[in-house]
C-alpha cells in the first residue's frame, strides 16, 4: 500500500469529529468538528496543521452533508478524500459485544453486526453505523475498519464480566459487563509503561480516565482484568450527568412510589444525574471554584466524586495485587491537580503519594507526579484516541493478511 494516511471518524448522534493523520510520523494533517447536525445552527470548525483553523455556518441536514462539508475543507487543504495518500477510514465503534475484539475491515455482516448490538448501545451504535455507511458512499474503494471502544475489555475473565443474575437469562439478552473508552484505556496503559521505561507486558497499572464520562480499569501486563462501566456507560464512577454505581432497587423505588416511567428514569440516571445531579454543573473547573467559595452542595459533590474513585482505586489495587503506576487522563483527570490530589490522598500506605510541585505544573506530554522514591508511580498522561484508531486501522490494512483490501 502506497497510502501513509487515515482519516478517523468519531460519528455522534449530531456531530462528527474528524482526524487526518500521516502514519509516517504521526502528525496531524488536520482536525475538526461539525456539530448540530439536522438541527438550526450547524456549524463546522476546521484546523489544518499548516494554516489558520476556520468556522463554517449553515445548514447541515445530515451526516451525507456533514462528510461533504468536512471533504470539502480538506480539499482546501489539498487532503482532499480523493488522494491515493489516504489509506484508509478508520471509525470509533462504542459496542462492539463479545465479537468483536480487535480492529475489524467493514463489510456487510460487520454492519449486521454492529446493527444487531443497538439495543445495547442505542444512543452510540446508530450514529457508529450511519458514519460509516456515509463514508463509503463517500470513498467505496477504501478499507473501512471499525475500532470498537468494548475491544480492549474483552479479555476480562469471566469472574470478573459476569453478573451474579441467572445465567441463562443473561445469555439470551446479551447481559454481562461489556465496558467502554477502551482505546483509551489501551493507550494510556501502554504510554505509561513508556513513561516508565518499561514494556507494557511488565506493567500492572490503573487507569482513570476522567472526562466527563468517567471510567476505570485495571489493566495487567497490558491486558484489561476488569473495568467499572459495565452493559452500558452508566455503571461505576461518578461522572459529569451520569450516576455511576446505584443499586438497581432504586428503579424500582422510582417506579413504585415515584410513578416515573422507564424511559424517566433512564433520562434522570444518564442525563441528570452525576455532578449535574448533585450539584447543578458538570464542568469539574466552576465546581472547585464553589468549593474554593465555600459553596456546601459543591463541596459535598466534590467529596462524592473523590470517595467513588478511592472506592475504584482500593478495589483493582486488590484485584491487580502489584500495581507499578495510576495514570490519570481524559479532561479532569489531565487538568485537575485537585482531582488528583484528593484521590490519592490517605492512600500512603498502598505506596500512593503526589508531590504537590509537580501535580501542580501544567503540561501537555506525559509526565510523573509521584515523589522520586514512591514505591508506585502515579502520572498525568494525556489520551490520544484518535492516534490509536489510527494506529489500529493503518497496522490492520497494512497487515499481510489484508493487501486484497487496497
Amino acid at each position: 500500500m502506497s497510502g501513509s494516511r487515515v482519516l478517523v471518524l468519531n460519528s455522534g448522534s449530531s456531530s462528527v469529529k474528524y482526524q487526518l493523520l500521516d502514519m509516517r510520523d504521526g502528525g496531524r494533517l488536520a482536525m475538526g468538528l461539525v456539530e448540530r447536525i439536522g438541527e438550526s445552527g450547524s456549524r463546522l470548525k476546521h484546523s489544518p496543521a499548516d494554516g489558520e483553523s476556520r468556522e463554517w455556518n449553515g445548514s447541515v441536514p445530515d451526516h451525507d452533508a456533514a462528510l461533504k462539508a468536512m471533504a470539502a475543507e480538506l480539499d482546501r487543504d489539498g487532503l482532499g478524500l480523493g488522494s491515493p495518500e489516504l489509506a484508509a477510514i478508520g471509525h470509533r465503534v462504542v459496542h462492539g459485544g463479545l465479537r468483536f475484539t480487535e480492529p475489524t475491515v467493514v463489510d456487510d455482516a460487520v454492519l449486521a453486526e454492529i446493527e444487531r448490538l443497538i439495543p445495547v448501545a442505542p444512543l452510540h451504535n446508530p450514529a457508529n453505523l450511519t458514519g460509516i455507511r456515509t463514508a463509503q458512499a463517500l470513498r467505496p474503494d477504501l478499507p473501512q475498519v471499525a475500532v470498537f471502544d468494548t475491544a480492549f475489555h474483552t479479555t476480562m475473565p469471566e469472574s470478573a464480566a459476569r453478573y451474579a443474575i441467572d445465567v441463562e437469562t443473561a445469555d439470551a439478552h446479551r447481559v454481562r459487563r461489556y465496558g467502554f473508552h477502551g482505546t483509551s484505556h489501551a493507550y494510556v496503559s501502554r504510554e505509561t509503561a513508556r513513561l516508565l521505561g518499561r514494556a507494557p507486558e511488565d506493567v500492572n497499572v490503573i487507569v482513570l480516565h476522567l472526562g466527563n464520562g468517567a471510567s476505570a480499569s485495571a489493566v495487567r501486563g497490558g491486558r484489561c482484568v476488569d473495568t467499572s462501566m459495565g452493559l452500558t456507560p452508566l455503571e461505576g464512577l461518578v461522572m459529569g450527568t451520569r450516576s455511576g454505581d446505584t443499586d438497581p432497587a432504586v428503579i424500582f423505588h422510582l417506579m413504585r412510589v415515584g410513578g416515573m416511567s422507564a424511559d424517566e428514569i433512564d433520562t434522570l440516571l444518564n442525563k441528570r444525574s452525576g455532578l449535574i445531579g448533585l450539584c447543578g454543573d458538570n464542568d469539574m473547573r466552576e465546581i472547585r471554584r464553589r468549593v474554593d467559595a465555600g459553596d456546601e452542595r459543591a463541596g459535598l459533590a466534590f467529596d462524592i466524586y473523590i470517595h467513588r474513585l478511592k472506592k475504584y482505586i482500593g478495589a483493582y489495587y486488590a484485584v491487580l495485587g502489584r500495581v507499578d503506576a495510576v495514570a490519570f487522563t481524559a479532561g479532569v483527570g489531565e487538568n485537575s491537580a485537585p482531582v488528583r490530589e484528593a484521590a490519592v490522598a490517605g492512600l500512603e500506605g498502598l505506596g500512593l503519594a503526589v508531590d504537590g510541585g509537580l501535580n501542580a505544573v501544567r503540561g501537555d506530554g506525559a509526565r510523573l507526579i509521584s515523589p522520586a522514591d514512591a514505591r508506585v508511580a502515579v502520572a498525568v498522561v494525556p489520551t490520544d484516541e484518535e492516534m490509536e484508531i489510527a494506529a489500529q486501522t493503518y497496522a490492520l490494512v497494512n497487515d499481510s493478511g489484508n493487501q486484497n483490501l487496497t
